[in-house]
């Protein structure tokens, strides 16, 4: 694939219909001198489905099936968060975890009764706890794989990126979505939520995987 294939688009088409994730990719894409464009964009698109068991084959899912469907390269990312208590879940299934259809409140909340039903607790980890007395119930990692996929050679760029942190017993921050309000960094003290948009794109698992998609783009 050309090294130069993001800097050949004037307008980037993400396969997602998110729009956290489109306002974010939009924010780091600009720096760049670039356009976001989403499947908002192309109704024509049906949702499509994904079957991967790993966050990388979704998202090589996403971005080949747009790609193929509009004879352009198109990024895309799949991302979620693996909670160490829960032995990794939710995992893939991070955006339905309380079902098909599922909002970021349901699904913060179910995620919360899981780790109160197991009495899941850090107390060792007490010190790095927010100051308002909440409690932190498990360590816990925000992955994101990036894919872009070129339709006129089939080739694709992949990229991944992680941030550590720890869920918390209530939220912090009105920012972001998904699971940002319980997600506590402890290196910087403060939640996922609470941080500014370039704070976010520095720190973040979506921001990780781009510097390195770009990495190996410009490499």
């Amino acid at each position: 694939m050309s090294r130069h294939l993001l800097s050949d688009q004037a307008v980037i088409v993400v396969a997602t219909k998110n729009a956290g994730k489109v306002k974010e990719f939009a924010h780091a894409l600009e720096k760049l001198g670039k356009g976001v464009q989403s499947l908002h964009d192309y109704p024509a698109i049906p949702d499509i489905p994904e079957t991967g068991v790993t966050f990388a084959e979704n998202a090589r899912i996403k971005a080949k099936a747009t790609g193929d469907a509009l004879g352009v390269p198109a990024l895309a990312d799949d991302s979620g968060l693996r909670v160490e208590a829960l032995g990794g879940e939710p995992g893939v299934y991070s955006a339905r975890y309380a079902g098909e259809g599922a909002t970021d409140a349901d699904n913060n909340a179910k995620l919360l009764a899981e780790l109160k039903a197991l009495g899941s607790a850090l107390p060792e980890a007490a010190a790095a706890a927010p100051q308002d007395g909440s409690k932190l119930l498990s360590r816990a990692q925000f992955v994101c794989a990036l894919a872009l996929y070129d339709p006129r050679t089939g080739e694709f760029v992949e990229a991944e990126g992680t941030v550590d942190g720890i869920i918390t017993d209530r939220p912090h921050g009105d920012g972001g979505f998904g699971y940002d309000p319980l997600f506590w960094l402890p290196g910087l003290g403060r939640g996922m939520a609470e941080l500014s948009k370039e704070e976010k794109g520095a720190i973040s698992h979506r921001g990780e995987a781009l510097k390195a998609l770009l990495a190996k783009l410009n490499g």
